[in-house]
Formats: C-alpha cells, sequence, structure tokens
C-alpha cells in the first residue's frame, strides 16, 4: 500500500472536509475524515473499480494484512488476534451469538451503557434464557472508588461475563475499565470491553488491559472513513465464535492460517477500502503530533464543562479530570422534546451536536477535535443562553 505525501498543517482546520458554515461539535458520534485519509480511500476505491476481481481476490487480503499489522502496532496486540468489523455494534453482536451462555446465566454491566448494546445483549441473553444485568451507577460519580464499588453490587453467582464501555456514549466518561479487568479476572469472569470511543481518543494498549474481547471504532475519533472498526479477541476464545454471517471462510477450500480470520474476515462482497485507510490515519496522527493535539482538545473540554453545566443548573457527571473527561463533555439538562432541541440547535443556530436522552435525563454531548477553537464554545454558550430564554431548556 502506497501512502499518501504528508501535509504538516499550519491550521488543522484546513485538513478537514467539514462545512465551514456549521459549527461541528458532534465528532462523537461518526468521526470526521480528514482530505489526506479521504484521499488514500479514493485510491483504494479507484484500484478496485479498475480491476474488481484482482483486487478483491488477490491484492485485497494482502492490503488487509498490512492494514491489521500497523493497526495492532498501534494498539499493542497481535495483529491475528484482530479482524476488521463494520462497526462496533456488529462485533458485539459476534461475541453476543457465540458466547455459550446458558439459562440462568448473568452478563453484567452498567445502564449508561450504548443503546444499541443493550438491545443486542437483551436479544441474545433472552434467545440464550440468560439475564442482562444493567448495574445502576450514580450521577454524578465521585470517585473511581465509588463507581467500582457500585458497579461490583451487581455482580452475584451467576454472572459469567461483564461487558462495559471504555468510554460511554450519552453521558461521555472514561470509565475504569482496568481495574475492572483485573477484579473480573480475581473473580473468575470474562471481560468483553466496548471501546468505540477509545482509539486515538485515549492511549490504548490492548495486551495490558488484558480484556477478553475487545472492539473499537477507526471512524470515530482515529478519523478513517465510515465503517471501519475491529473486534479484539484473545486467541483461547476464538474458536468459539462463529461467523456472523456464513460465507466462504466457514469450512473454507483454501483455509488461512486463523479460522478466525477465515470466518469473520470476508462475508461477501462489500468494499473494504475504509479498513486499508488505516496506515494514512496513524501515519497523519504522527506527523501532526495528535497526542498533542487531543490533550489541548481535553483541555477545551474540561474548562468549559462546569461552566456550560452551570448556565442549565446542573453539574459535571464526574471530577472534572482527565481520569474521566476527554474530549467528550456531556451537559445534563431537561427539555420537553430533545428531538426538536437537536433540530433548532442545527436549523436554526447551524450547530451540529447530539442532544441524547438516556434513562429519563437529558445531554447536550459536545465533542472538540483539532479544527474546533474555544469559539465554537463561546458560541455554544450563547445559544444555550437563548435556549433559556425560549425556555426551550430549564
Amino acid at each position: 500500500m502506497e501512502s499518501s505525501d504528508n501535509i504538516l498543517y499550519n491550521n488543522l482546520k484546513e485538513a478537514f472536509l467539514l462545512r465551514e458554515d456549521i459549527t461541528f461539535l458532534n465528532f462523537g458520534s461518526f468521526g470526521a475524515t480528514p482530505k489526506p485519509i479521504f484521499d488514500a480511500y479514493q485510491r483504494f476505491q479507484q484500484e478496485l473499480e479498475y480491476e474488481p476481481v484482482q483486487f478483491i481476490i488477490n491484492k485485497g487480503p494482502q492490503y488487509l494484512k498490512e492494514s491489521r499489522v500497523r493497526l495492532a502496532e498501534f494498539l499493542g496486540c497481535k495483529a491475528d488476534d484482530l479482524v476488521y468489523v463494520p462497526n462496533p455494534t456488529y462485533a458485539v453482536n459476534i461475541v453476543a451469538r457465540g458466547l455459550d451462555l446458558k439459562p440462568g446465566d448473568e452478563v453484567l454491566s452498567t445502564n449508561i451503557e450504548y443503546g444499541a448494546c443493550d438491545r443486542t445483549w437483551e436479544f441474545y441473553c433472552a434467545e440464550k434464557g440468560a439475564k442482562y444485568v444493567k448495574q445502576e451507577i450514580k450521577l454524578p460519580i465521585e470517585s473511581k472508588e465509588v463507581f467500582l464499588a457500585d458497579f461490583w453490587k451487581g455482580f452475584s453467582e451467576k454472572t459469567r461475563l461483564v461487558f462495559i464501555s471504555q468510554i460511554t456514549s450519552a453521558t461521555g466518561l472514561i470509565l475504569p475499565v482496568k481495574e475492572i479487568c483485573e477484579e473480573a479476572k480475581r473473580r473468575g469472569l470474562l471481560v468483553f470491553v466496548d471501546g468505540a470511543h477509545v482509539p486515538a481518543h485515549i492511549h490504548l494498549n490492548l495486551t495490558d488491559l488484558n480484556a477478553d474481547f475487545y472492539t473499537g471504532a477507526c471512524h470515530k475519533w482515529m478519523m478513517t472513513p465510515k465503517g471501519s472498526s475491529f473486534l479484539h479477541v484473545k486467541p483461547e476464545h476464538q474458536q468459539q465464535l462463529d461467523p456472523l454471517v456464513v460465507s466462504w471462510g466457514y469450512k473454507a477450500d483454501f483455509p488461512g492460517d486463523s479460522q478466525f480470520l477465515d470466518y469473520h474476515q470476508f462475508n461477501g462482497t462489500r468494499d473494504f477500502s475504509a479498513y486499508l485507510t488505516i496506515p494514512e490515519a496513524i501515519d497523519f496522527m504522527k506527523w501532526n503530533d495528535w497526542w498533542g493535539v487531543a490533550e489541548d482538545c481535553r483541555m477545551l473540554v474540561q474548562k468549559w464543562l462546569p461552566r456550560l453545566c452551570e448556565l442549565v443548573g446542573s453539574k459535571p457527571l464526574a471530577p472534572v479530570t482527565d481520569e474521566f473527561i476527554g474530549q467528550l463533555g456531556s451537559i445534563p439538562t431537561r427539555c420537553e422534546n430533545p428531538v426538536e432541541l437537536k433540530q433548532i440547535l442545527y436549523n436554526e443556530y447551524k450547530i451540529e451536536i447530539p442532544v441524547m436522552v438516556q434513562n429519563n435525563q437529558v445531554y447536550i454531548r459536545y465533542s472538540i477535535n483539532a479544527f474546533n477553537s474555544e469559539d465554537d464554545l463561546v458560541k455554544l454558550e450563547k445559544v444555550l443562553v437563548e435556549l433559556k430564554e425560549r425556555k426551550l431548556i430549564f
């Protein structure tokens, strides 16, 4: 795979294709792809169309392997323990379907998980006679120790698996998954970490974390094109995961070195060019000192979160430190119609920002990345004041 020429941008906002008339505070949902990465994406797509058969059958598998090797280096794991999937929800379905859960078994989670994953576990637990336990987490979180104590109250002798987000969606909180993995191992439990928001958001070393299963999105904070994510599975668990879509890799005519990859990597014809841009994304981040960029963004989120919460009469959901808050800030608020509020924010004020509901609580969640500036949060503050005056939030 050839990499495009690296470009060092004086202003990283110039690297992105986002509309200039929109204040984009919703990087957390689907990310946004910088021009060099998007150019690489289109080059792969063009190569695919120039010779589809050769690309899909011959070059594609080698490209995928090269991409997985680079991603594995970035994540601190072995390449053959990674498989590409379109999104983390797809990965959760693979594991939830493949686990040998028995009637009466329990999957321990929290009540602040991503809705699609909640639905996945509820579906497969119901099918297998198991129980999905959504342990209540008291918000705001007082400390890591209090969170862990609250979480483990959901444990019972029937618990078989822990499923937990490393960074939550609606509440935007970084959770202490390292400590949860360590305690789970002491209790003889499997652990599946949903790290959809983690890669390139906070540092991640999968070998050190030691979760049995881990899924993350590359199309969020790693900035690759949409539909590129991964599932990491420890070798001792790979054999039990059947393919979610049965295709040529099952009982393959020409099996590869890994049944795990055979079963899950190729599931029929699709354009997998987005997966192949991951090395380009890693190079882009390295070239532009991305961890320095992330630190600046995190500091901006943390600076403004108490102020914005106070403006709407609420408090941050956890101590405003690196331990809990990264590049996502969720503002608890109240409103009568969250869907309408989001439309007003976009249509009237040209702010792209999610208004999310979880456990009957409304959150306005802002994301900060390289293209944002403090002016964006000044604008959000002014808009929130006006929304209060209009009694659209209270």
